[in-house]
């Protein structure tokens, strides 16, 4: 079988039934998407000096977060499913690794504003409109000088990757997310497609990386 270590998140669309589903594919099995870092996150973070506040918007059941906690940063992480969030918990705790957890939709979550050297997305697979949202509360929340790293499956990922949603509308094109980023007042240091092997599968996914920061 192939397996897909990033999963399809973005399925059903709507908030309430997300939520619902979401919660119950957390409970089902333990670590959906496994407990170390995305391999697109560490690259991105490895050689940054630890300095500020970092929040990681869908953050999951932590993995990314939990990493970053554990190198240092002061880690606030978000997500609204219950479930995902006592699993974070729990896996912080196992690893004696403290930060923040918060409950809420990062399509409509309001952090304190400039408070974070770093904003994380990974994986957010949402319709444009939540998508976008979520790039307004991440330019809100970085402080002058602070830097977005976002990570998605790309729209060609559908018809020539593996695994990721299926639905079109929820997946990532970099000239659409480079204005994306642009619109919300963030200045735009690269959106580019780059692949990631999957275990047993005859052709790799493909990604997109965006990055970018608020001027200082």
């Amino acid at each position: 079988m192939t397996h897909d270590p990033e999963g399809e998140r973005g399925r059903p669309r709507d908030g309430p039934a997300a939520r619902a589903f979401w919660d119950a594919r957390y409970g089902a099995s333990e670590c959906v998407w496994g407990a170390g870092p995305n391999r697109f996150v560490v690259e991105a973070f490895e050689d940054v000096p630890v300095a500020g506040r970092v929040l990681d918007l869908a953050c999951g059941e932590g993995r990314n977060a939990i990493w970053l906690a554990a190198r240092g940063w002061r880690v606030t992480a978000v997500d609204f499913s219950p479930v995902a969030l006592e699993r974070g918990c729990a896996l912080a705790a196992k690893q004696g690794v403290s930060l923040e957890f918060v409950e809420a939709d990062v399509t409509r979550y309001r952090p304190e504003p400039g408070a974070f050297a770093q904003v994380l997305i990974a994986y957010l697979q949402v319709p444009g409109a939540d998508r976008r949202g979520a790039f307004d509360s991440a330019a809100r929340a970085l402080a002058p000088g602070g830097r977005l790293f976002a990570v998605a499956h790309a729209l060609r990922n559908l018809q020539e990757g593996t695994g990721g949603p299926r639905d079109p509308g929820v997946l990532w094109d970099p000239a659409v997310i480079a204005a994306e980023l642009a619109a919300v007042g963030l200045t735009v240091d690269g959106v580019e497609e780059v692949e990631r092997p999957v275990e047993d599968a005859p052709r790799p996914a493909i990604d997109v990386v965006a990055r970018a920061h608020r001027a200082a």
